[in-house]
Order: structure tokens, then sequence, then C-alpha cells
């Protein structure tokens, strides 16, 4: 999906919308507002908007990730108000298919972050924006197998099962353990974003699974509960622990060892990028429909370097 939006249906769409909407609301949906990695996201949308004088931003999102209908709602909400754009993260890829489709259909620009929609979905919105999560568990599982070794236990704490980041993150970790090491492993379990949640699930799976050489948190909230779980029983440093996103509490377990490395996204990017991507058609200027954010393997020698400090958050 790497290509130039020149096809007749979305020309005509994004035509309607730049005669409707020269300046204008750009709302930023995301999937929950109680996280670091999405507040840092709004501070890119921010930065992009700063430079973008003919349209405002909105940011929004609902109380948690699990909070599927509340996202629904909003994005809808934008479409009847007539807003000029879209940036929205997805937290279910079927659930927000037909609203996105609604908000083409009214002829509003639709940039996606982060999580992608369900299969067919691609001619209802103009950009896509993430990191390559496929990629990323990759990288995650060839360090666990790096330091973990190739044969033994491997727990996946995991967050909400079949949203778009998930299946590519989590998914391509296990079959890349699975290719490539004799390593079992445990799980997934599902934290539901929930932080208290993931302690739990670690703390119980830790006490039955005392031979486990390593363990995956997939996203932010999951990979503090998970580490906070390390921590309580004593095992830090005792298991090869990684997990996933940048902010402070994750940093810290990094530093203290609790954490062999944390994957880090470009949220920044994925706010910043996005907001430009949807000026950039409003205005009618070609864009391409997926823009790489990256990721970073952010480890205790690197902490402190440009290239991890401009993902940390």
């Amino acid at each position: 999906m790497k290509k130039l939006l020149t096809t007749a249906l979305v020309t005509g769409v994004l035509a309607t919308a730049a005669s409707v909407a020269a300046a204008g609301e750009i709302a930023v949906i995301v999937k929950t507002t109680n996280s670091s990695f999405w507040q840092n996201v709004n501070k890119g949308a921010s930065a992009a908007i700063e430079g973008i004088s003919e349209h405002t931003m909105t940011f929004n999102g609902p109380a948690a990730e699990s909070a599927i209908a509340d996202q629904v709602a909003l994005v809808e909400n934008a479409i009847n108000r007539g807003v000029a754009a879209i940036v929205l993260a997805p937290s279910d890829p079927e659930a927000l298919a037909p609203v996105v489709r609604r908000a083409f259909e009214a002829g509003i620009p639709v940039a996606i972050i982060d999580s992608g929609l369900a299969e067919g979905s691609e001619q209802y919105f103009q950009a896509f924006l993430s990191t390559d999560n496929c990629a990323a568990g990759q990288q995650a599982a060839q360090m666990m197998i790096d330091n973990a070794g190739s044969t033994g236990k491997v727990a996946v704490m995991s967050y909400v099962a079949g949203v778009g980041s998930e299946i590519g993150r989590v998914g391509c970790f296990v079959d890349y353990i699975g290719e490539n090491s004799d390593i079992e492993i445990v799980g997934p379990l599902y934290s539901q974003s929930q932080m208290a949640t993931a302690l739990n699930q670690t703390t119980d799976l830790l006490a039955a699974n005392d031979d486990l050489i390593g363990i995956f948190g997939a996203n932010e909230p999951t990979a503090i509960g998970m580490g906070r779980a390390i921590e309580q029983a004593g095992k830090a440093g005792q298991l090869v622990a990684i997990g996933f996103d940048g902010n402070a509490d994750l940093q810290d377990m990094v530093n203290s060892g609790t954490l062999l490395a944390t994957a880090v996204q470009g949220s920044f990017q994925m706010g910043e990028l996005g907001v430009n991507a949807v000026a950039d058609i409003l205005a009618g200027t070609p864009v391409t429909d997926f823009i790489d954010t990256g990721v970073v393997m952010v480890t205790k020698e690197n902490i402190d370097t440009p290239v991890a400090q401009n993902v940390l958050y």
C-alpha cells in the first residue's frame, strides 16, 4: 500500500472536501486520552497545527481504549459538526470502519494513525501513518532470542485482542519466535490496556511459571504493569523483559534493569505527520497513502542518545 492517491473516486471526494472546507477544524481522535503515549500524539499534532494558519485542531478520545462505542460516537460527532478533516487512531478495526466510510461519503478526508481498519476499508481513508508493527514485533523477538536464548518459556502480555497494531505487533513476535527458536510461548494474556490488570496477570503468571526466561509487554500500560509485577516479585534482572512504548515509567525500568529494552514508536510523529497529511490533502497536495513513523529499541546503553531522546516522552 505505497502509492499516490490518484484514483478518480478519492480525487473527487478530496476535491469536494477542499472546496467545502477550505478552512476549518481538524479533529484528532485517539484511542484514549488517559495515556502518555496519546498525549505525546497530541503534542505532535499541536506542533503541526502551529504552522497551519488556515485550520484549527481539536484533540479527543474516550476514557479507555476498550470504550470502543465512545470512540465511534466521537467520530460521528465530528462528522455531524462538519469538520474539515479527521486524524483517527481506531480502537477496533471493524467497529470504526462504518463511521470512517460515513466520513468519506461526507467528503471529509481521514488519516488513520497507529492501527489499521478492517480489510476492504482502504478506499475510505486517504493516508495511514503507523509504526510497522510486524517489523517491531520481529525486532523485539530477535532481541529476546539474542538475550534469553532459543529454548525455554517466554510469556506474552498483550492488550486488546484484534486491534490492528496488536495483530501485527504480537502476532509477528509470536510467529518470529516460533520460526527461529524452540521457545515455548505462554499466552498471550490480554490486559485491555489496563495497567492494574497487567500487573495482576503478570503476578499470577510469574508465580505459576518460575522457569520463564523472558516476557514481552506489548503496549504502554501493559508493559508498566508487567514491569511493576516483576519488581514486586523480586525478579528484576532474572528474566529478559522487553516492553513497548516510552513514557517516564518505562524509561525508569530500562535504567534500573527491570526491562532490557522498550520498543518506542514515533508517537509525536504520528500526531505531527497525521495533521500535516490531512492539511496537505485539503490543500490539494498529493500524499502517499502509507507513512512509516518508525520504532527505536531503547536500552540502557542508548537511552541518552539523540535517536532515543527524540522518541521518548
